[in-house]
This record gives structure tokens, C-alpha cells and sequence, in this order.
């Protein structure tokens, strides 16, 4: 049974104290509509560049946005391992509003299938690993650790669940997110794909654990930030069976802590700075109108005439700036001319 031992320090209490702060007051807070769109697709590219750069990816970020803006159709593997974590970011988005959620083996493959297509032999994408494996250090290029045998794995997991279900009300949900992440790196489920899923489902338990971000949120980017000090934590140097005994998650629990409140802090400056420009400014009747097309599929002036009492000139006015922030397209000319979200 997963038993993991750990020290409740006035440093992990401060933590989980200040990153309550925070997020309350960013739920408390209103941000336009243009600033939150543009803020999650920042979000997704620094998550994927920051993500597969810690396994060793060498495109810089500038490339990572090229490719997810142009979706080239022949890439090359680092480009393949971008557009991979992209579109797991952009599907469990969706998890993250879901009212049911199962943390399960089938979730676990199906997330690692999605970082791995195209990149590992198909009988180990999306499939727990039937076979011995070592850990190499991607900077370094040496192995520095070997985990537990593949018999053991499925049971492990089974453990990692229980535990979780088992203290969901009882064990703060950042520790409890914590832990996770830790321990399905010590067990290290997968042939491949392991850190890629591993930061994956975490970001997914935390959204379910009312750490609700995951559209802006980007950890990744402070494990990226030193590579090296987030391998020290977050794994083992050796034989799993002889540390097993000795394993102590404190550290890497306030590492953890330490990531996230630096990842919202920058959320947090990033937003003020955005939400500051008057051009970006949602009103309330451009609220109207994306809401009505969000209800109805499109909009045309007939319609937005309905919904406003803004003079003709002004609400074309309006349908050009909601184009020129990129929320919405136009479709047709003339009388039949609408508008439908981009």
C-alpha cells in the first residue's frame, strides 16, 4: 500500500497558505474575454516548448509558436513531440470541466498515447510497460536510475489511485497533486512519455482540485527553468529497491509548492499587464454579441441591432474590433453577410 512519508514543514504550510491566496484572488477578479483567449494560447506554447524541453527537445520557443500557428504537415520528431502535447493540453482542457472523472489506468494510457503517437513503437504507445527500463538523464546522457519491475507497476498504480481517492478530503488537494506526480515518476509506468504525462495528469488534478488555471497555467515553465534541480526532486538516483525504505517526500513537496506560486505569480502580473489596454476591453454588449453567437452558431447585424441599442455606424465598429482581436470571422458579403467565432 502506498504509505508516503513526509513533514508538514512551516515552509510547505506557508506555501499552500500563499498559493490560497493567490487563487482566490484571481477567482475574485474580472478579465476580458480577448485577454483570457490570448493568455491560453500563450499558456499552451510555453507548456508544450517547456514540457519536451525537459526531456531534451532543442526547439527554441519562438519555433514552438511558429509551428502550433502553421501546423506544418511533414515534421520532424521534435516538431511531432510539440504538436503532440499541444493537442493533450487542448483535449483535457475539456477533462478539466467534465462533472465525472475516473484517475484510472485507461486515463493514464490515453494520455501517454497522446504525447507519444508517431514517436514510439506503436506496441508501447498508450500501453503500461511489459518490460525492464532504465532512466538516463537527457542532459548528462547517463542512466541514473532504475525503476521497479514491470510485474510491479500496475499494482503500484493501483495503490497511487486508492491513495488518492482514499484522501481527497482529508489530505490538501496540492499535496495530494503533489504526491502523484512524484510517485508515478518513481514507478515510471511507461517505456516512454512518462514526464510528459506525468506533468499532464498533475495539471489535470489540480484543475479537478480546484486549482481551476489549467487554461493559463504553465508549471512546466519552472521545471524548464533548471532542469537539473527538478530531476534532483522529482526522482531517484539508483535501484528503487534499495531506497525504497528511505524515500522522503518533504523537498520535493515544497519544490512543488514553490513552482506553483511562482507559476500563478506570473499568471497574475501577466493578466494586470494585458487587462490594462483599454483596445482590448470587452464591453458588455461585445459580451452580448459573443455570447448570442456562442447560443446561436452566428450573428448578423439584424441580430446584434436586437441585442443593442448602438447605432449602425458603432456596430460595425464593434464587429471590426471583435475581427481585429480575432474572436470572431466574417462570413459573406453584403445582406448576407454574419459573423461566427473564430
Amino acid at each position: 500500500m502506498f504509505n508516503p512519508r513526509y513533514t508538514i514543514t512551516n515552509r510547505l504550510l506557508g506555501n499552500i497558505k500563499r498559493i490560497a491566496e493567490i487563487v482566490t484572488d484571481l477567482n475574485s477578479r474580472s478579465f476580458p474575454s480577448v485577454v483570457l483567449l490570448e493568455m491560453e494560447r500563450r499558456a499552451r506554447a510555453v507548456s508544450a516548448y517547456s514540457s519536451t524541453g525537459i526531456e531534451g527537445n532543442p526547439l527554441p520557443l519562438t519555433d514552438v509558436k511558429r509551428i502550433l500557428k502553421n501546423r506544418p504537415e511533414y515534421v520532424r520528431d521534435s516538431e511531432k513531440e510539440i504538436l503532440n502535447y499541444n493537442k493533450a493540453l487542448m483535449e483535457l482542457g475539456g477533462l478539466t470541466k467534465a462533472e465525472t472523472f475516473s484517475l484510472d489506468i485507461d486515463w493514464l494510457e490515453k494520455i501517454q498515447k497522446m504525447v507519444t503517437d508517431g514517436l514510439i513503437a506503436e506496441h508501447n504507445c498508450g500501453h503500461i510497460r511489459q518490460e525492464p527500463v532504465f532512466v538516463n538523464d537527457p542532459r548528462a546522457k547517463k542512466t541514473i536510475y532504475l525503476p521497479p519491475d514491470h510485474q510491479e507497476v500496475i499494482p503500484m498504480l493501483r495503490d497511487l489511485f486508492e491513495f488518492s481517492e482514499k484522501n481527497k478530503r482529508t489530505i490538501d488537494p496540492l499535496l495530494l497533486a503533489g504526491l502523484f506526480h512524484r510517485q508515478f515518476v518513481i514507478v515510471h509506468p511507461f517505456v516512454d512519455g512518462n514526464g510528459r504525462t506525468a506533468r499532464l495528469a498533475t495539471k489535470v488534478l489540480l484543475a479537478k482540485m480546484s486549482l481551476d488555471t489549467f487554461n493559463l497555467f504553465s508549471f512546466e515553465n519552472y521545471y524548464n527553468g533548471n532542469v537539473t534541480k527538478y530531476f534532483e526532486e522529482v526522482g531517484l538516483s539508483g535501484n528503487y529497491y534499495d531506497l525504497t525504505e528511505r524515500i522522503d517526500f518533504t523537498s520535493w513537496l515544497e519544490y512543488f509548492t514553490d513552482g506553483i506560486i511562482d507559476e500563478l505569480l506570473r499568471v497574475k502580473k501577466e493578466l494586470e499587464k494585458e487587462a490594462i489596454n483599454p483596445e482590448d476591453v470587452l464591453k458588455q454588449y461585445h459580451l452580448k454579441m459573443i455570447d448570442f453567437i456562442r447560443e446561436k452558431g452566428f450573428i448578423t447585424d439584424r441580430d446584434y441591432a436586437g441585442l443593442t441599442e448602438r447605432a449602425k455606424p458603432t456596430r460595425n465598429l464593434d464587429f471590426r474590433k471583435l475581427i481585429s482581436l480575432g474572436i470572431i470571422v466574417k462570413v459573406g458579403n453584403g445582406r448576407a453577410t454574419y459573423y461566427t467565432l473564430k
